[in-house]
């Protein structure tokens, strides 16, 4: 098919480099990258993930996960970690290549307080816990708090579209059940038994294959050292660049829970036409208007009263592009901003300030790529790479992008290092949760891709990436974060993420 492009010079491509600041250790994909959205740790989407489905008997399918809500402790009660009913989260496919959505799976949430209460001395009194005994099953009694939630599937633009309810495959409910945050071992015995029940089977409008869901709280399968990163890259040059000691760094977040929005989808529901490959991404909205009551009514769990027009707060498709690839000026303005617009930040990606910053923080003077603009960059991560994962037509734009009719390759087989370590089914040719984007994104900030088999030209990257313009040469083949992605604990199928770990055990 012919792959003409326009519009090549946007945000995104940067999510490359967003890799590179990730040294002793990535830092999650987008966990407090922003400003704003720092103050809102609900809508805050920390990763994204698009691939084909690789459990066994699942061919043909789509995985996409959205994690929100960066940075849990397993221990954090009695409210735990409920998602925004005043919210609304969405998974955006593009399948035409034009940055605009085609497809909107729209998240709304509901949480209704029970009111359990003992009898206390002749009276009933409200209890102070989300639980009132050991939970178990689907809307479980002893459960305070009832989380809910409906999906919606909007076909074309996101707010005027044509919408439709997805429902239970069984029984046509348009409401599904979301099981409570892992609170420890002593109200749910075997969480994993509890939270398999909440995977439930859903018909699509329109969609003749049946699909499947999954909401609730996971081990965050991130691999990342926070700390060390934003303390100016605190790491031995040493270390970095010895792929022998690709897990030197603990992990920082290997105790830390998300919320997980998962959908497994047939590709033949995604797809348009002849056109194979689709983009992704994820996006979080608040109404524009809060009015907070200092009265708040008994029984109500908030004292805010939302309205207005969506405003989207929360934006991620690439990962780790708004936290180390767009300038702090520009960070709220990019979760804010849609694919079709992304021109705007395009010096980001053709003119990266992170290859100059690591000079700066590892004391390598000379060691960024010459090759500007990084067209290179633009290539393998705005428009995709050309027989790989770019649609005809493309226009540039900060999204994954995964090539449908690319087979899936099997769990134990996969090669962290995704297309860089010739496995086709990875990164950046869609997002498997063991796909390392922290190294490969190294890599590819600092050149890496511009050597990689000799010949750039062979990989679609374009004639200005040439290897004279990678001083660091070879090396820059080697670079990782030293802490190994491949090594997250992860389930052998849907919803992949690992169980979340328990307040107590």
């Amino acid at each position: 098919m012919t792959r003409s492009v326009r519009t090549p010079l946007l945000p995104v491509a940067a999510a490359v480099l967003a890799a590179a600041v990730a040294m002793p250790g990535a830092h999650a994909s987008s966990h407090r990258e922003a400003p704003f959205i720092a103050t809102q740790p609900k809508v805050d989407a920390t990763d994204f993930y698009m691939f084909a489905s690789y459990e066994p008997d699942r061919s043909g399918y789509v995985t996409l996960i959205a994690n929100y809500q960066p940075l849990q402790d397993a221990y954090g009660g009695p409210n735990y970690f409920s998602l925004d009913p005043n919210a609304l989260y969405e998974i955006h496919i593009d399948n035409n290549g034009d940055a605009k959505e085609d497809l909107t799976f729209q998240f709304r949430f509901r949480n209704t307080l029970k009111g359990v209460t003992l009898p206390i001395g002749g009276k009933n009194v409200a209890i102070p816990l989300v639980q009132a005994g050991a939970v178990s099953g689907l809307a479980s009694a002893n459960l305070n708090l009832a989380e809910t939630y409906t999906i919606d599937l909007v076909r074309g633009d996101r707010r005027s579209g044509s919408r439709s309810a997805i429902t239970a495959a069984g029984n046509g409910s348009a409401t599904f059940d979301k099981p409570v945050d892992n609170i420890g071992t002593k109200t749910i015995a075997d969480y994993a038994a509890y939270a398999a029940q909440h995977v439930h089977a859903v018909a699509i409008p329109g969609c003749s294959q049946p699909a499947r869901v999954f909401v609730g709280q996971r081990k965050d399968p991130f691999a990342v050292n926070l700390g060390a990163i934003f303390d100016l890259v605190n790491a031995p040059v040493a270390v970095i660049t010895d792929p022998a000691l690709i897990n030197a760094a603990p992990n920082t977040i290997d105790d830390k829970n998300v919320t997980t929005l998962a959908l497994e989808v047939h590709k033949s529901c995604l797809t348009q036409g002849s056109e194979t490959v689709i983009g992704g991404w994820t996006s979080a909205s608040l109404r524009q208007g809060q009015l907070l009551n200092p009265l708040p009514a008994k029984g109500h769990q908030t004292s805010a009263k939302a309205g207005g027009a969506w405003v989207q707060v929360s934006r991620l498709g690439m990962p780790l592009v708004n936290e180390v690839v767009i300038g702090l000026p520009d960070k709220d303005r990019f979760n804010a901003g849609k694919p079709k617009d992304d021109a705007q930040f395009a010096d980001y990606v053709t003119h990266p300030t992170l290859p100059a910053l690591l000079e700066l923080a590892l004391g390598l003077p000379n060691t960024a790529p010459t090759n500007l603009p990084r067209t290179d960059l633009v290539t393998t991560f705005l428009t995709g790479i050309a027989g790989v994962n770019q649609p005809a037509g493309v226009v540039a734009s900060e999204m994954l992008r995964l090539n449908t009719a690319t087979a899936p390759t099997p769990a134990a087989a996969q090669n962290r290092l995704g297309l860089v370590g010739g496995d086709g089914a990875g990164f950046p040719n869609g997002r498997r949760p063991k796909d390392d984007v922290v190294d490969i994104s190294l890599v590819a900030v600092m050149g890496g891709l511009c050597i990689a088999n000799g010949d750039a030209n062979a990989l679609g990257l374009g004639a200005t990436c040439k290897p004279s313009a990678v001083p660091l040469g070879d090396t820059a083949l080697k670079l990782h974060d030293a802490v190994d992605q491949a090594v997250v604990p992860l389930l052998p199928g849907f919803p992949y993420l690992a169980t979340p770990l328990p307040g107590a055990k």
